[in-house]
């Protein structure tokens, strides 16, 4: 492959830091072609080498501009970029930050264009380039970036964008994983997937090795059959995965001379924990942002174990505390706490440092009262959203004051609320003190957030762990000791093997249990280990000298937080060598790119920090190519905004039955609501439609009267003609296969709290909720599966999906497509949920916007309920019996369930299962 001479190319500086949001307009369609796209990710024990590589043809008559940006997770770091154009390979070096800084403020000097790109959501950065293309040239992006995939809470994740812009002609994602210690689980998720691009991703496993493939076709990549030229693909796709672990001593796993230890025992009891939260209530802290932290921590307190110990400081500016000691988390004090928690409200300055220090001497005085007990953990959780603006307001004696209080007693959590507060500060803070800072964004999840977060310290598992090789065998090894292992994480340690080490690899893990030391020993023999990664399908070379490289530069970079100056600057010197020696993008090196001759526009590509995120609300962006016209009007292509929903038709949610023919009732008349015009209405139905205002005085009017009564007419009409209610939709449609009657609206009319909905033990599902009947919908509905281990809580606002104590937030009408072992979860622009196995009840969770607007609840299959099943709803799936139809009234019947008598009455009821506007049905109606 060609590579341009030097004088022919010049600098580019392409930053990464951080992006609020790209404005951007629509370019004329096919000027520029993404022709190809694909995305190759291969996991290899952890670690993930991906690469992104896009081949783009320039279809216009003129010069364009082609800007190819991507997302990447905010872990992973760069190693590679280039540009292919005219078979001339321009590539990206990675320099010194200084260096590079100097090549760009040389190119601002002299008058060139300076793109500085700062990109960075809550999980992603952003990277981009621009180039300027002849008409009908070709050129190829390849961008490579490579990660250790962190367990968090039970699972690895790989998360990777897919947002091209347009039909691609050759789109395909391959990601390969490879756990020699062997795969228990794996499951995908994406937020853009259809039924129909559904169709299109295919999944293989066996013990060891997984391959996920995700190739569409033009017709699949479009938004609708109106909407051809704009694609669907608009999103994230996950893998999720976890691996068996049947060593206590964790997997050692050796390739190429460099080895990692993974160490993450099971069945382990956790340790009592003594946790003070330290809550900001400051006046900053007002509105949302103090009522999402009452409802997380009320939800948190919940969680305490039997065995905690807890209490509550809160401050402004002054500290205090909830109780003057610490309590055991009995119910009755736990109530009393979420009581407290729930009546705190936010005024005054912020003194963090008093704070804090009051929740050390909590803990001091009780371990000297002896009141800790014996082996437990101390934990203190920082919660606030500013800098200290009341007592001790210098960061840095804050951080002094607190470091010689706790002593490496206590570890210290730091959760920052947004990005008036500063990060560097908090996260200092935490890493001075044996804990981790965390940023909390400020958005509808928020308070799950936070949540989260606990989750992850809920369960301390062992203390002062320690990892021991023989000194005779390794060298050059990452961290080895760590002060505490909580449930659902994974310790991790890599280093080089000595040229003379033996052929059996052994290592010791000591800690401590609550009560008692602990010490794990394990082997493995280093032949068969190499042996195990020669299949180059799933594995790229020496991938586990460069993982103990990126552990090892992500370590340094941490420890020059909390280092005096002339350590940090010792440290960041490690950092940058191994940097510099493995071509990684890290916050001490930047890339220049080479471009071809003329193009003046200079960049250079950082890596982002947190902490330059202050006073940002910071989005994700979107990977986009874009391209203007050289010379003439700009213009550009973007995925920042979407059309508007086009509603689907969803097969199977008719009523499950047909129309009553002896009924034929006209469209009724009511209040304006939403209309969809892609709805199809099905045959024997009449679809609800609002009637203006205007229209019942002008359709009451005869034509043909004259001027002079005109007046008294109309009023006399109107009079006669009562104004109708529009028709309602009922608490609940169940459909009852198999039976005379093949469907029931149940209206629920007393106000019983939260109700037993549905409970099958035989289908493992259970479907409680909370029927408000004064607004006439569910406030809440909470679905739970015994396999997969699933809670699904839908709310108005979103819906929580809590799995292995992890849980994630999605807004309503967000496409949303994720199959895990026994279960698919699928929600459409329309906002239906769907929950649906080949051999389970479907429950269907809609976002109903019609009249008697909020929560639906949606069954289908429903003959796959077992014996079982039984609550408020079930009871109508077990031995249901209907009386005759009375012969003076046949629009009354009588219901016999379970022994009991209930009174059924053929009404004319709104159909919320198809979406808005919804259709008008004949029901027999029963209320409870």
């Amino acid at each position: 492959m060609k590579t341009p001479a030097p004088g022919r190319a010049c600098g580019v500086v392409l930053v990464l830091l951080s992006l609020a949001t790209l404005q951007t307009l629509r370019a004329q369609k096919n000027d520029i072609d993404i022709y190809s796209l694909t995305v190759d990710s291969r996991v290899s024990s952890r670690f993930a080498h991906t690469v992104v590589t896009s081949r783009v043809v320039n279809k216009a008559s003129t010069l364009q501009e082609v800007t190819f940006q991507m997302e990447l997770p905010k872990k992973a770091f760069i190693t590679n970029f280039s540009m292919i154009i005219d078979g001339v390979t321009y590539p990206g070096n990675i320099k010194e930050k200084a260096a590079a800084q100097e090549q760009y403020s040389a190119a601002v000097e002299r008058g060139e264009s300076a793109g500085l790109v700062k990109a960075t959501g809550r999980k992603t950065e952003q990277f981009q380039v621009s180039v300027s293309v002849a008409p009908a040239a070709k050129i190829t992006f390849e961008l490579v970036y490579e990660e250790l995939l962190v367990r968090h809470l039970g699972a690895y994740e790989l998360l990777l964008k897919v947002q091209p812009q347009q039909l691609v002609k050759h789109l395909q994602m391959d990601i390969y994983i490879f756990e020699p210690q062997g795969i228990s689980f794996l499951e995908t998720e994406s937020t853009f997937m259809t039924n129909e691009l559904a169709e299109a991703l295919t999944t293989t496993q066996n013990k060891t090795k997984a391959h996920v493939r995700f190739r569409p076709t033009l017709s699949q990549q479009q938004k609708s059959p109106e909407q051809q030229q704009d694609t669907v693909l608009d999103g994230n796709f996950i893998v999720r995965y976890d691996v068996d672990r049947t060593v206590s001593g964790g997997s050692i796993q050796i390739e190429n001379g460099y080895f990692v230890h993974y160490f993450a025992p099971e069945h382990l009891a956790t340790i009592p924990k003594n946790v003070i939260f330290v809550i900001d209530k400051s006046g900053s802290m007002s509105g949302r942002k103090i009522q999402q932290t009452r409802e997380a921590l009320i939800k948190i307190l919940g969680d305490l174990g039997p065995r905690d110990q807890f209490n509550l400081i809160s401050f402004s500016g002054e500290a205090t505390p909830w109780k003057p000691q610490l309590v055991a988390a009995s119910a009755e004090n736990v109530n009393a706490a979420k009581s407290y928690a729930a009546a705190i409200q936010a005024r005054g300055g912020t003194n963090i440092n008093d704070a804090i220090l009051m929740a050390v001497q909590l803990l001091e005085r009780a371990n000297r009262e002896e009141l800790l007990p014996p082996g437990s953990v101390t934990l203190i959780i920082l919660l606030t959203d500013g800098d200290p603006t009341v007592g001790e307001t210098n960061p840095s004696e804050i951080q002094k004051n607190v470091q010689e209080a706790i002593d490496g007693q206590h570890s210290l959590f730091c959760l920052g609320f947004g990005f008036d507060v500063s990060y560097a500060f908090l996260e200092k803070l935490a890493l001075d003190n044996g804990g981790l800072a965390r940023r909390i964004y400020e958005d509808s999840d928020s308070a799950l957030q936070l949540q989260d977060f606990y989750q992850e310290v809920a369960n301390p598992l062992m203390t002062s762990v320690a990892f021991e090789y023989p000194s005779n065998t390794v060298e050059a090894v990452t961290q080895d000791a760590f002060r505490l292992f909580f449930k659902g994480s994974e310790l991790v340690v890599a280093g080089k093997l000595r040229d003379q080490s033996p052929d059996v690899f052994s290592a010791k893990v000591r800690g401590q249990l609550h009560m008692e030391n602990i010490t794990f020993v394990t082997e493995s023999r280093v032949a068969e280990q190499e042996e195990a990664f020669w299949s180059p399908r799933y594995i790229f070379h020496s991938f586990m000298e460069r993982l103990w490289a990126y552990l090892t530069i992500q370590q340094l970079l941490e420890q020059t937080v909390s280092m005096p100056d002339a350590e940090k600057q010792a440290l960041e010197a490690r950092a940058l060598n191994l940097s510099l020696s493995y071509s990684f993008v890290t916050p001490l090196t930047s890339m220049v790119i080479t471009k071809p001759e003329g193009q003046e526009q200079s960049q250079v590509a950082e890596k982002p920090v947190e902490n330059e995120n202050r006073h940002r609300n910071v989005h994700s962006g979107h990977t986009l190519f874009r391209y203007h016209s050289v010379g003439g009007k700009a213009s550009r292509v973007s995925g920042g905004s979407s059309a508007d929903p086009v509603f689907s038709t969803r097969r199977g949610w008719r009523g499950q039955g047909v129309f009553d023919k002896l009924y034929n009732f006209p469209t009724r008349l009511g209040p304006p609501g939403p209309l969809h015009p892609h709805l199809p209405y099905p045959p024997h139905r009449t679809p609800w439609r609002p009637t203006p205002p205007d229209v019942m005085p002008r359709l009451s009017a005869t034509s043909f009267l004259d001027e002079h009564d005109m007046d008294l007419r109309i009023k006399e009409t109107t009079m006669a003609s009562p104004h109708h209610a529009p028709i309602q939709p009922p608490s609940v449609i169940l459909p009852l296969p198999g039976r005379s009657v093949d469907r029931l609206c149940v209206d629920l009319k007393r106000s019983q709290g939260p109700t037993n909905l549905l409970s099958d033990p035989g289908q493992g599902i259970e479907v409680t909720g909370h029927y408000e009947t004064e607004k006439g919908h569910f406030s809440w509905i909470e679905v739970t599966f015994e396999k997969p281990q699933l809670q699904v809580r839908a709310s108005p606002e979103h819906v929580v999906v809590t799995r292995n104590r992890r849980s994630s937030a999605y807004k309503w009408k967000k496409t949303l497509y994720s199959v895990m072992p026994g279960l698919k979860m699928t929600m459409d622009k329309a906002g239906l949920l769907l929950l649906s196995s080949p051999d389970r009840v479907t429950i269907g969770l809609l976002s109903w916007d019609g009249p008697g607007a909020g929560l639906r609840l949606l069954l289908r299959d429903t003959d796959r309920f077992s014996s079982h099943i039984n609550g408020t709803l079930g009871q109508f799936y077990q031995g249901v019996l209907w009386e005759p139809l009375a012969a003076a009234d046949d629009s009354k019947r009588t219901l016999k369930v379970q022994g009991h008598d209930h009174s059924a009455t053929r009404e004319l009821k709104l159909d919320y299962q198809e979406g808005p506007p919804g259709t008008e049905i004949s029901c027999w109606s029963v209320e409870l």
